[in-house]
């Protein structure tokens, strides 16, 4: 239970939450998996820590952050202390891994042999490996990151020996559709990468996570086999930018 809220957005923020818990358990339910089975990312890009601390309050356990320089302003006013883990999944210059590398439980935006090496080599400097997700470029369009398609199993097999990373999934960012169908198609060929890389059983890669859908699309991308949805604008309102 939390406080009753005397700010507006904080009541805000509790109401969406519980509503997109409950959406996202329903959606697991239909596609044949137990609620627990999906995970809720709040994608918290500009949303002040008090908001992301009342989301936590109220059970979210899983953040995530476009920006390092925010990452960072924010990481010492966040709640930690109930299992709360934060993920990057912005697109990540390898010349910022370092300020990141002892604060993140995931890199979800891996599209580069050079920008994995980096992170590798990070980790074991800290004495650690990183779980990180390969960031697929399901609709093939020029103004975003990710690794083509068709070099997704190229990609894979030349970071999988890097000591540093664990490969634990793939994460996509499909183009806008405004049709529906379109849109499944692109969660369902994301799926079908996610189930045909894991049964190659690489070396240091395992499927365990296939992050896809944000505010206005997750239930579709848990139907078609999400396993961590990245929800924002639905969770804290509008962004509010500087």
């Amino acid at each position: 239970m939390t406080e009753k809220c005397s700010d507006p957005r904080l009541a805000c923020v509790e109401e969406n939450y519980k509503a997109i818990a409950e959406r996202v358990a329903q959606a697991a339910v239909r596609s044949g998996r137990r609620p627990e089975d999906v995970t809720l990312l709040a994608a918290t890009k500009t949303v002040p820590p008090a908001y992301i601390n009342h989301a936590i309050a109220c059970g979210l356990r899983c953040i995530g952050e476009n920006r390092v320089q925010e990452l960072l302003e924010k990481y010492d006013q966040i709640d930690w202390s109930k299992g709360v883990t934060g993920h990057m999944i912005g697109r990540l210059q390898t010349n910022k891994v370092k300020y990141i590398v002892d604060k993140v439980a995931c890199i979800q935006s891996v599209d580069s042999i050079k920008l994995a090496g980096e992170i590798s080599r990070l980790s074991v400097k800290t004495g650690r490996r990183m779980p990180v997700l390969v960031e697929v470029n399901i609709g093939g369009e020029e103004n975003k990151g990710g690794v083509p398609p068709e070099k997704i199993y190229e990609f894979l097999e030349e970071i999988s020996g890097f000591p540093g990373i664990q490969v634990k999934g793939l994460m996509a960012i499909p183009p806008i559709c405004a049709d529906k169908t379109a849109l499944c198609n692109y969660f369902s060929g994301m799926q079908q990468y996610f189930i045909d890389i894991g049964a190659k059983r690489i070396d240091n890669v395992s499927m365990n996570c296939l992050s896809m859908g944000m505010s206005s699309d997750y239930e579709e991308a848990i139907l078609c086999g999400a396993t961590m949805v990245r929800v924002g604008s639905a969770l804290f309102g509008q962004r509010i930018y500087p």
